[in-house]
């Protein structure tokens, strides 16, 4: 029994930059943003009903 040969598909499509390894050196930048805007939001919300 003999597999058959596949041709890889990294092969065809030729170097992809892994996405995970391209937003890796923005999360020191985003997490503190994103958390300010989020700290904000609740803050309104928590004003607004009072």
């Amino acid at each position: 029994m003999s597999h058959p040969e596949h041709p890889s598909h990294a092969a065809d499509q030729g170097h992809q930059e892994d996405p995970l390894r391209a937003i890796l050196p923005l999360i020191p930048i985003v997490l503190p943003v994103v958390g300010g805007v989020l700290i904000f939001l609740l803050a309104f919300i928590a004003v607004a009903m009072a």
